[in-house]
């Protein structure tokens, strides 16, 4: 049984991937938060891998290293001697269908030995055909572990709610699982020399820091509209120390909410944890190029990237195309970080908020993940100036 399951589980092609041979730092000077992120998983996958005890579910985005930990765990069952089935679960599928015209076994019979494994690793949830009759095998595999308490081990990008109700149900149930969501970006696609990750503009706005913010005192504004920056500004320097929940910034165009979600932003790369910092139209513009034949990377891939984002900085919300499509991306991208409490920063214009998206702007003022700092000076045009005759 256990020479079979391994030929079936294709694990010699990843012998590599072991406890010993994973890179708990991530990239070569990539963020503290990112190497937490793995560290702990690491951690709790060799826990786990020593005792089998319950399931374990690793989420996070593309190449962050579920799959890495997930072999690893496998090869060292193995090791073990415990009969270990490592699938991706479209492979699964695929080998359930291939059963029915087989000589060699029968469907009820590899049906039998994939839900009766003693550890089953099923990589990759979520990227299967999404069937009827695929439902209705995943979930009879998963139920009968769950009835029977047999050790499973999921790797899946998704959300949980993007998951069939009666598989997420069980995925859900902490008496059982133990899930663990990796924040670490793509190891496969590396930040730029600076550390910012591959879409980020934080590049652009490089001089545009905490320290170089104009209290704009000279300029002779109203004491509320003083007031409503020294607000402003204290409550990004305290979300830059540490980041946690949502920051509104709203105001009139060129009142300075970019200039502080950009000083959020180097304030924070230069302690080593680049944030993923772009506009709310460029962000969208990423995404329909990943349509393109000549893309290189996959829409599935990239939306991941911006919505798992440890950190994300959205500039000029509601500046965007306001088409169904992309009131829907921007819907699913706030629904992920909300339901998840990922921390996220976002710049909106004042006039712009009543013409966002309702199911957005719920979200945008919900005070209890939000804290919304709205601007009451007018826009910054450099201090003090002296009329001159034309």
């Amino acid at each position: 049984m256990r020479e079979r399951l391994f030929s079936l589980s294709h694990l010699d092609e990843l012998r590599g991937l072991t406890f010993e041979s994973f890179k708990t730092q991530g990239h070569k000077g990539g963020s503290p938060m990112q190497a937490d992120s793995l560290e702990w998983a690491f951690n709790r996958s060799k826990q786990y891998a020593a005792t089998l005890n319950g399931w374990l579910l690793l989420q996070g985005g593309f190449g962050c290293g579920k799959t890495h930990l997930a072999a690893a765990i496998a090869n060292f069952a193995v090791g073990m001697g415990v009969p270990t089935l490592f699938l991706t679960v479209p492979d699964l599928l695929d080998s359930l269908r291939f059963s029915y015209d087989s000589e060699d076994t029968t469907f009820e019979e590899r049906f039998d030995e994939i839900r009766n494994a003693p550890l089953l690793v099923l990589d990759d949830f979520g990227t299967q055909n999404a069937t009827g009759w695929a439902q209705e095998k995943l979930f009879q595999i998963i139920n009968y572990r769950y009835i029977n308490k047999l050790p499973l081990v999921v790797t899946t990008n998704l959300d949980l709610d993007d998951s069939e109700a009666r598989i997420r149900s069980r995925l859900a149930d902490p008496e059982l699982v133990s899930a663990v969501r990796i924040t670490a970006p793509d190891y496969r696609r590396p930040t730029d020399d600076k550390g910012h990750p591959e879409l980020s503009s934080l590049d652009l706005h490089a001089r545009r820091t905490f320290a170089s913010f104009d209290d704009r005192r000279d300029e002779g504004l109203a004491q509320d509209e003083v007031r409503s920056l020294e607000k402003a500004v204290k409550a990004a320097t305290t979300f830059a120390a540490r980041p946690r929940g949502w920051l509104v910034l709203t105001g009139p165009y060129g009142c300075g909410k970019t200039h502080l979600a950009a000083a959020i932003a180097n304030s924070l790369a230069d302690k080593g944890n680049p944030p993923l910092f772009i506009m709310v139209p460029d962000l969208l513009d990423h995404l329909r190029a990943t349509f393109s034949p000549a893309s290189s990377v996959s829409y599935d891939h990239r939306f991941d990237e911006i919505r798992t984002a440890p950190l994300l900085i959205l500039d000029d919300l509601g500046a965007q195309s306001a088409s169904p499509w992309a009131k829907e991306k921007l819907h699913q991208l706030f629904n992920y970080r909300y339901n998840a409490e990922l921390p996220t920063v976002l710049t909106v214009a004042a006039e712009m908020i009543e013409s966002i998206d309702e199911r957005l702007r719920v979200r945008l003022l919900d005070e209890r993940i939000c804290t919304i700092c709205t601007i009451t000076a007018p826009a910054y045009h450099g201090g003090r100036t002296k009329k001159t005759k034309r």
